[in-house]
């Protein structure tokens, strides 16, 4: 996470000039684990899959995606810091240990954020997990629904794009959604022409479409963030990895700017972002730029 604050420009001094009361993000994943980074700040867990009552990650994909958001750093000296460290973190389950679930499960931990929003104060919701099965159109339809109603309901929704690019038209179902923050991701040239980078295989929308997907990219390379076996750190590329650098940067501009709707951060978030000279579909509007979206 350090290469990643540097590359976007979000400073110590940037963090810390956020002072409003820390944003709370709930994450629809793999569960989360009681890491040292993350302590004191876990106020809500629910676990859709096995139905167990205590905090737990049997994947530890959940725990990294929150490092990402707003680990301290504890562990690391600050080295492994997230984007939004002040975080608060409303945890659903809704995959198991192979990162694999149903889409019931999905369903079901998007109504709980719904029904929980305004009691937990939820502002934005990561969601780096593609699911459901293609045949399930009709499910993936009423998922899709509920998803754009937390997004009315005044939730910053961020999607991941997905991993099954480079094709045309491969964004993943939730992130084709049109009201959502859909993020694909992208180095910047900071590997050079390294093979097998996250921007390889980031889910591209369809050149052909009105709608135009991805929104925003960041990086999803060899992201190093929380991992759930003790207070270690762990290695990580996909887009799930650069969809909760954006919802980080979603929940640091909520805590200076608390006042601010979905809309506007969208909008704020997009419109600063860097071109980064990619087919739309590739890149959006750009690389998500820290430093900029705070000028």
């Amino acid at each position: 996470m350090y290469r990643v604050r540097k590359q976007l420009g979000c400073t110590e001094r940037l963090q810390q000039s956020c002072r409003g009361p820390a944003v709370t993000v709930a994450v629809l994943d793999t569960g989360i684990c009681r890491h040292p980074d993350l302590a004191g700040r876990i106020v809500a867990f629910q676990d859709f899959v096995n139905n167990r009552s205590g905090i737990y990650d049997d994947s530890g994909h959940g725990t990294h995606v929150a490092g990402c958001i707003g680990g301290s750093g504890m562990m690391s000296r600050g080295k492994f810091r997230g984007i939004a460290p002040q975080s608060l973190f409303c945890i659903g389950k809704v995959l198991d240990r192979n990162g694999e679930g149903a889409i019931d499960s999905m369903y079901r931990g998007l109504l709980w954020v719904m029904q929980n929003r305004l009691h937990y104060h939820i502002r934005v919701l990561n969601i780096s997990v593609g699911i459901g099965d293609p045949d399930e159109k009709e499910r993936i339809v009423e998922v899709v629904d509920l998803l754009e109603a937390v997004w009315k309901a005044g939730i910053v929704v961020v999607c991941a794009a997905g991993n099954a690019g480079p094709l045309n038209g491969t964004i993943s179902p939730l992130g084709n959604s049109r009201k959502v923050i859909t993020v694909g991701c992208h180095e910047g040239g900071y590997f050079g022409n390294r093979k097998g980078l996250c921007e390889s295989y980031s889910g591209r929308g369809d050149q052909d479409d009105v709608l135009r997907k991805p929104d925003i990219v960041a990086p999803g390379t060899d992201i190093i963030s929380c991992h759930n076996k003790g207070g270690s750190y762990v290695k990580k590329s996909g887009t799930s990895m650069a969809t909760p650098i954006v919802s980080g940067a979603a929940a640091l501009l909520l805590q200076k700017y608390p006042y601010m709707n979905n809309e506007q951060v969208k909008r704020k978030m997009v419109y600063s972002a860097r071109d980064l000279g990619e087919a739309w579909n590739k890149q959006g509007w750009g690389m998500l730029d820290i430093q900029r979206l705070f000028e």
